[in-house]
């Protein structure tokens, strides 16, 4: 297993709870899949560095988590079909 993290940002339009919904239903493909959660570290509302969208700010939250190579296909599927998601990101942690 391959250590991984994700960067998403979620539109500031949503509502707190939908916002932890959705974290945890991140947070839930990454452990249906076979990958184990290490870390969420939720940041919180901040401005975004340039407008995407007419938008300039999010909610953003950094998940640290190891799987196997094919669960980051699955979440980056699932991050582009979820609503409210701005951007996202997954890395492979090199460390």
């Amino acid at each position: 297993m391959r250590k991984y993290e994700t960067l998403f940002i979620l539109n500031p339009s949503l509502e707190e709870d939908t916002v932890k919904a959705n974290v945890e239903k991140f947070k839930g493909v990454i452990e249906n899949g076979g990958g184990t959660v290490d870390n969420i570290d939720s940041w919180g509302k901040r401005k975004l560095a340039y407008e995407i969208d007419k938008v300039n700010e999010g909610y953003y939250t950094l998940i640290n988590f190891s799987a196997d190579s094919e669960l980051p296909k699955e979440l980056d599927r699932i991050f582009r079909i979820t609503d409210g998601v701005i951007r996202h990101l997954i890395v492979r942690d090199e460390k």
